[in-house]
């Protein structure tokens, strides 16, 4: 994976718009590849799903906690994407009270399936999801790489620990 450019797609996101009014004042927007990654240094972890166990106790609040540790080691942004929607990640990252962390919503998983990280999770009822891991991207190129063990479809355990806030910062 380090030396890979990341695949470019175009994420459907949905953006807060004051101008909209009303109880639900958001539009859709398109963001791609290019407006994440280029020309700057970020840290992208990927997760099975949101509002998940591991995924909502550990590494998406320890990555919040531990960004300023980050911006210090010159991490630019720090993204957490899933194969959710972008109603789902929106409403998972105001229920995490989220300041620093940015979510990607990769509802089709196409960059996922790009990264070579789909898996199926049929056996919890999930579908087609994300392998868990983290990296390091740097003007869109993969530059460090951090992929929990046991790769497989339908994998009855979630590992956790390569890819978590704490290992990530070790090695920057």
């Amino acid at each position: 994976m380090i030396g890979k450019k990341v695949p470019q797609v175009t994420f459907r996101t949905r953006v807060r718009d004051e101008s909209i009014g009303g109880d639900n004042p958001f539009r859709w927007e398109d963001k791609t590849s290019a407006d994440y990654f280029n020309s700057k240094k970020v840290v992208l972890f990927s997760l099975p799903g949101a509002f998940t166990p591991t995924c909502s106790t550990y590494q998406l609040p320890d990555f919040e906690k531990l960004y300023p540790e980050f911006q210090a080691k010159g991490v630019d942004a720090i993204y957490c994407m899933s194969v959710n929607d972008a109603f789902v990640m929106n409403a998972w990252a105001k229920g995490q009270g989220l300041n620093h962390i940015k979510v990607i919503p990769d509802g089709s998983g196409e960059f996922t399936r790009k990264m070579g990280m789909l898996v199926n999770k049929d056996n919890l009822g999930f579908g087609m999801r994300s392998w868990r891991y983290a990296s390091v991207i740097e003007d869109g190129v993969v530059t460090k790489w951090f992929e929990e063990p046991g790769y497989s479809d339908n994998c009855p355990e979630d590992p956790y620990g390569e890819s978590s806030p704490q290992n990530v910062l070790k090695h920057l």
